[in-house]
This record gives C-alpha cells, sequence and structure tokens, in this order.
C-alpha cells in the first residue's frame, strides 16, 4: 500500500523529502567549485595575487655576511644560502620566537603588572617600572619595533611563568616548527653559552611570524609614541634602517651583540612576491647593504615569464 502511495503520488513524496533534510537528514554535499580550489591568496600589502618567487636568472650579489639566506614566503623555496646551516648566537633576531610564543598564549589583551626583576637586563630598556600595567599587545609592538630586553623578560615570565620556563617554551615551538638547529635560553637574545639558531631556522621563524597579521604590522611599523601609565611619552622608532629606506622592505627584526655581530632578519613585498632575508654575523654598515642588495636580487625583476 505504501508503495502505491508514492508511485501514485511522486510530490508527496518530495514533500516528504525536504521535510526529512529540514529537521537533519544529510543534504547533499555542495559541489566544490573549481575556481575555489584554484584561487590564490591576496597579499594585503599589494592587493595581487600572490606568487612563488622563482630563482633568479642573474647571480647573487656578494655579502660581507657570514651566513645568509632567501627564501620564498610562499613556498618555503630557498632562494640563495650561504652558511645557512652553521650555528651562531643571533642576538635580537630571536625575539621572533619570542613573540611567536606569546601569540601561541592568545589571551592578547591580558593585563601585565611590571615586576622590578623584569628589568634585570641590559643594555635595551624601555624603562619600565615595578606596579605599571600595560597590555600583552601593548608590549609585543614595543619587543617587534624597539627590542626593549626588559619587555622580553615582562612577556617571558607572564606568558611561560619564569624565564626558563619560558626557555623550554621557546625550544618546543622551534621544534613544532622544524627548526633543527637553535637551541633558546632566554626572550630577548643577549649572549648566554649554549644558545643559538642559523640563517636557515631563523628564515623558518620569520615565516611563520610573517603569516602573522599583527606580527607583520608590528615589524612594518616605522615609529610610534608609547604612553606610560603616568602619561609620559616616548617616540620608539624601528631598528630596522632598511625598513625606511627600501620601499618596499615591510619587516621584520634586528639583532646586535658582541657575539652575533650585525644580524637582521628582513622581509620583502613586490610584485606580488614576497621574500625573507636572513643575514647574520655581518657588521656596520653592511648588514644594511648585505640585507637591501639581497631584496633586491630577489624582488626586482620583471614578472612576465617568472
Amino acid at each position: 500500500m505504501t508503495c502505491r502511495f508514492f508511485r501514485a503520488r511522486p510530490a508527496a513524496f518530495a514533500v516528504l523529502a525536504a521535510m526529512i533534510t529540514s529537521c537533519g537528514g544529510n543534504p547533499p554535499a555542495r559541489p566544490v567549485q573549481r575556481a575555489e580550489a584554484v584561487r590564490q591568496p591576496v597579499s594585503r600589502a599589494t592587493e595581487q595575487p600572490v606568487q612563488v618567487t622563482p630563482v633568479p636568472p642573474t647571480p647573487p650579489p656578494k655579502v660581507v655576511g657570514e651566513s645568509a639566506i632567501v627564501v620564498d614566503v610562499v613556498s618555503g623555496r630557498v632562494l640563495y644560502a650561504k652558511n645557512a646551516d652553521v650555528p651562531r648566537a643571533v642576538a635580537s633576531t630571536q625575539k621572533i620566537v619570542t613573540a611567536l610564543c606569546v601569540l601561541d598564549a592568545g589571551n592578547i589583551d591580558k593585563p601585565v603588572v611590571i615586576e622590578a626583576s623584569d628589568g634585570n637586563c641590559e643594555p635595551t630598556k624601555l624603562g619600565l617600572k615595578p606596579g605599571e600595567v600595560y597590555s600583552r599587545r601593548e608590549l609585543l609592538k614595543v619587543l617587534m619595533v624597539k627590542s626593549a630586553n626588559d619587555v622580553g623578560r615582562t612577556l617571558a615570565r607572564d606568558v611561560g611563568g619564569d624565564q626558563p620556563g619560558f626557555a623550554a617554551m621557546m625550544n618546543r615551538k622551534c621544534a613544532s616548527l622544524g627548526m633543527r638547529n637553535s637551541n633558546f635560553k632566554n626572550p630577548h637574545g643577549l649572549t648566554e653559552p649554549g644558545q643559538y639558531s642559523t640563517a636557515r631556522d631563523m628564515a623558518i621563524a620569520a615565516r611563520a611570524a610573517y603569516r602573522s597579521p599583527l606580527l607583520r604590522s608590528y615589524t612594518a611599523t616605522k615609529a610610534f609614541t608609547f604612553r606610560f601609565n603616568d602619561g609620559r611619552t616616548r617616540l620608539l622608532e624601528n631598528t630596522n634602517k632598511v625598513l625606511k629606506t627600501l620601499p618596499y622592505c615591510d619587516g621584520l627584526k634586528t639583532g646586535t651583540t658582541n657575539a652575533s655581530g650585525r644580524c637582521l632578519v628582513s622581509s620583502g613585498s613586490l610584485n606580488g612576491r614576497s621574500v625573507i632575508v636572513v643575514v647574520l654575523k655581518s657588521n656596520t654598515p653592511n648588514i644594511w647593504n648585505d640585507s637591501t642588495k639581497l631584496l633586491r636580487w630577489a624582488l626586482e625583476r620583471p614578472t612576465a615569464g617568472a
């Protein structure tokens, strides 16, 4: 009888099926549009489709830095390498890893109370005072623009409980990213025995940071005014000079100690392509020249036939 009912009333069957679907039945899967599957990501900086950067046809420029690497942001392809796997001190460029760990902790607007121990470092400081309160977001921006070591210690204590605990977090983050030749002992990069990384590993960390819109905006900031709790203000200028001299440079982080020499992890975007350049153990003024030359070599080429 049921069969005769549905044969006689196909329209009723269709209505019943629609009711079942609306009440929790499994609707047919929406076909995947081919255009969606192959659509390229768009660079916000250029509003152009992001492209993989090919190896330039011209020889790379000579650089003074003892270690260097140029990596395509999208694919991770290495375009140039010089002693890229030699372990060495990388100074404040390791604050890129510090920033990644802070982001991983979440709650970016959490208030942080400054403690006296946060200032137990030299030489670059913001001059925070015990009892002052700032958000993680405010402190992270200072860390990436001005490279203040007391800010690094503050964030490390807040996120990791103490300095060794945060260093363990940094090393776990490195392992998760595939940084196989790095070992960090503090959040700021001041020299410690057994602390090291490589140009290749720092490029891996920089690619991860570049994927964060927040960190990209901070590392591209040329200067901003920081307001202390007591109303004082201080203009903080980015320590990355290439950011101010090369129009398409958009980050990332400087570093300098006696052990590391001059270091710079820089990024650039042009014609829909983006690269990371790492130069370690250089000097002044060659750190800026080295990085600029490698960015130009990688990006200043016609897109046609690339």
